[in-house]
C-alpha cells in the first residue's frame, strides 16, 4: 500500500512541476546498455550538470557520481554535446560460469569514470534521450579498464 501512495505521489509531483517548468532543470529515467539502471540530472549552471547513475551488472550494482559540462551541438536547438568526469563504487559477484571472473569472489570495486554524449530535449513532451560512452577504471577490487559502458537513457524532465 505505501509503494503505491509513494509512487502516485511521485507521479502528481513530477507532473506538477514539469506544468511549471520553463527550462530544463533535472531529468530522471532510465539508462540501458550492457549495465541498466537509474540516472538523475540535475544542472547547476546553465551549461554543467551533475549526473547520479545507479545501475546493475554481473550479479551486482554501481553508483556513480559524474560532473558534466554541455555545450548546443550542430547549431541545433535542443541537441547538446557534453562530457565529464566522476568516479563510482560497485559491489559485484564475480560467478565462475563469467569469462572475465576466474574465481567465486566477491568484489567491492572503487574507480575513476569519464564520459561523453550527446542528447536531445524532445519539445513537444518533457522527455529527454542521450546517447553516452562512459569509460571506467577500477584502481581498487577488480582493478582495470572498462571501457565496454555505450548507453542509451531516456530522461523525463523539467
Amino acid at each position: 500500500m505505501m509503494k503505491k501512495v509513494f509512487l502516485a505521489s511521485t507521479l502528481f509531483l513530477l507532473v506538477v512541476l514539469s506544468a511549471n517548468a520553463q527550462d530544463y532543470n533535472t531529468g530522471i529515467g532510465v539508462r540501458g546498455g550492457l549495465s541498466n539502471g537509474l540516472t538523475v540530472k540535475h544542472f547547476i549552471e546553465s551549461d554543467r550538470a551533475i549526473e547520479g547513475l545507479l545501475s546493475s551488472r554481473w550479479r551486482g550494482f554501481n553508483i556513480t557520481g559524474l560532473y558534466e559540462i554541455h555545450a548546443q551541438a550542430f547549431d541545433t536547438p535542443r541537441l547538446n554535446w557534453y562530457y565529464g568526469f566522476g568516479g563510482h563504487i560497485g559491489f559485484w559477484d564475480g560467478y565462475d560460469d563469467h569469462p572475465w571472473f576466474d574465481d567465486n569472489d566477491n568484489y567491492t570495486v572503487v574507480g575513476i569514470d569519464g564520459i561523453i554524449g550527446i542528447e536531445y530535449n524532445i519539445e513537444p513532451i518533457p522527455f529527454n534521450i542521450s546517447l553516452d560512452w562512459k569509460p571506467g577504471f577500477n584502481i581498487i577490487g577488480y582493478t582495470g579498464f572498462w571501457g565496454d559502458e555505450i548507453a542509451l537513457s531516456v530522461r523525463f524532465i523539467w
